[in-house]
């Protein structure tokens, strides 16, 4: 059985991933306190959508082996909640995709090798309190429930979440976790990590793998200066 889930759980990633053989990265489970520290950057200097788009990656800031995923349709299936009271408040429907409510946002996602490895990039821009507060509670209510289901259109889903210590050398602000998504007798591991740089928000999501190897480079390149 092959489903589609949406790993934007309450709207953090756009991308859906299609459930692929079970994965079990699951290393780094510790909590790491997302940093406060100041960089001494205009902290709500609002970057415009076109101004987004060209920070994200392309094909040749990734290597070979890797292609552009196309967006999918907006989903509009109705999205329970059980277990989880906590990311029932936050809003269910959310759950099939969207993003978060940010003026100013940016996407790309693609796919690695045979398909069954993505990794997906978002961008969003506005004050730095906003988005502070804004990934805090939702990071925070998807982590403060071990386990959980979501129903989206009919088809239950098992969610596993677990904080990851944050790659607290980069940014103003960070938070990590790893979600591992059950439908159908099958499972898919994504790892999650969100980097807040001033009024810049970094979201990189997909395999564990991929998300690490990629990071720095894709903070790098949506903080550059030209």
């Amino acid at each position: 059985m092959r489903v589609r889930v949406a790993t934007t759980a309450l709207g953090i990633i756009a991308a859906l991933l299609a459930l692929p053989a079970c994965s079990t990265d699951t290393t780094g489970a510790k909590h790491q306190t997302p940093s406060s520290a100041g960089t001494g950057k205009p902290a709500d200097a609002v970057q415009k959508p076109a101004t987004l788009e060209s920070r994200l990656p392309d094909q040749s800031d990734l290597g070979s082996g890797y292609l552009p995923k196309p967006e999918r349709p907006a989903q509009h299936d109705d999205v329970t909640v059980i277990g989880c009271p906590a990311l029932s408040k936050l809003g269910g429907n959310a759950a099939t995709g969207g993003t978060l409510a940010f003026p100013h946002t940016a996407k790309a996602a693609f796919t690695y090798g045979n398909s069954s490895s993505e990794i997906s990039e978002e961008l969003y821009s506005d004050s730095a309190k906003k988005l502070s507060n804004g990934v805090a509670r939702i990071f925070d209510a998807m982590t403060g429930c071990p386990t959980y289901q979501v129903v989206a259109g009919g088809t239950p889903v098992g969610v596993a979440s677990q904080k990851l210590p944050a790659p607290h050398n980069l940014g103003d602000e960070q938070w990590s976790q790893l979600l591992t998504f059950t439908a159908g007798g099958r499972s898919t591991v994504v790892k999650q990590t969100a980097i807040r740089d001033g009024s810049l928000l970094l979201i990189v999501s997909g395999s564990p793998a991929l998300v690490d190897r990629h990071l720095d480079r894709a903070l790098a390149k949506a903080t550059a200066t030209s």
